[in-house]
């Protein structure tokens, strides 16, 4: 495989994720309207066996969320996400699990509560664009972030195949590639290492089925900015429409879902947020196991 793409992520000054294979983060939604799994996590007993299980199946890392983000979703404010998220990430850590853990938020306040109760970095689909104190937060606290571009907020998208017309981009990969730049070097300017962060071209955020999938070709074009990229494509209603050509359920699209991640680590992507684990985990061992096999001279 031949890619810039840097083989280590620093989601805290204490710990670092090498990229020697493909790495995981399992979703742990506490929201009652997320597009997969709403609902699911309505106890802390439910938090900690799922984030048992995900670890027990080959997860990296875990990213817990208090606010959905599929199209549509109502706004949380901070303090009912920090109701949600901070007694689930407590819980998390007091079940002795101490993978490094992401903070799914997009203001300022509820990402230093849950730094405050053990996360480790901040996964923020603004990429500090709603909440201007976000940056600062991170590079104060010396934690990673990831930084993801979407068109708008959620609550003013729409799933990428229910567009009536596409998204206006001139080249959607370069498009992207300007904007993720751009948030990169915000974030270095406010003190964040270099090496903390992490690019999400946002597939499913304001992109038609179309640019999702030129997106994930052009992910080796995203590498270059010299970041790890991060897939966050599981179970997303683009990936149904291609798998199966239809309107689907969100667990109808898990191998749709394989397929998508494994062509994204072909291009580049490095880093992998799933709902179903264990398949993730076997499909993507599995592709790295022949990108990364020696070649072997012919007879």
């Amino acid at each position: 495989m031949t890619n810039s793409t840097p083989d280590i992520w620093k989601p805290s000054p204490t710990r670092a994720v090498h990229a020697d294979r493909p790495c995981l983060l399992a979703i742990l939604n506490r929201t009652p309207d997320s597009f997969s799994d709403g609902g699911e996590l309505d106890t802390l007993e439910r938090v900690v066996r799922r984030a048992t299980t995900a670890i027990e199946q080959g997860a990296d890392m875990l990213d817990i969320g208090g606010e959905s983000t599929r199209p549509g979703a109502q706004r949380i404010d901070a303090d009912e996400q920090i109701r949600r998220v901070v007694p689930a990430i407590r819980a998390i850590r007091d079940a002795g699990i101490n993978c490094p853990i992401t903070i799914d938020t997009t203001l300022r306040r509820v990402a230093e509560s849950a730094l405050d109760a053990g996360t480790d970095a901040i996964n923020d689909v603004s990429a500090g664009t709603e909440d201007d104190g976000m940056l600062t937060l991170a590079g104060e606290r010396s934690c990673g972030i990831i930084l993801m571009h979407r068109l708008s907020p959620p609550d003013k998208d729409s799933f990428s195949d229910q567009y009536t017309s596409e998204p206006a981009y001139r080249d959607v990969v370069n498009d992207v590639l300007n904007y993720l730049r751009d948030r990169a070097n915000a974030a270095i300017d406010r003190g964040i290492d270099p090496q903390s962060i992490m690019l999400d071209p946002g597939l499913g955020f304001g992109k038609s089925v179309g640019q999702n999938l030129a997106l994930i070709r052009g992910t080796d074009r995203l590498c270059t900015l010299g970041f790890p990229v991060f897939s966050a494509l599981s179970r997303k209603s683009f990936v149904g429409r291609i798998a199966l050509g239809r309107d689907s359920e969100p667990g109808e699209r898990v191998a749709g879902s394989i397929a998508c991640s494994v062509l994204h680590l072909v291009a580049g992507a490095r880093f992998f947020r799933v709902h179903d684990v264990a398949e993730h985990r076997q499909s993507l061992d599995a592709a790295w196991a022949a990108l990364s096999a020696p070649e072997v001279g012919a007879d």
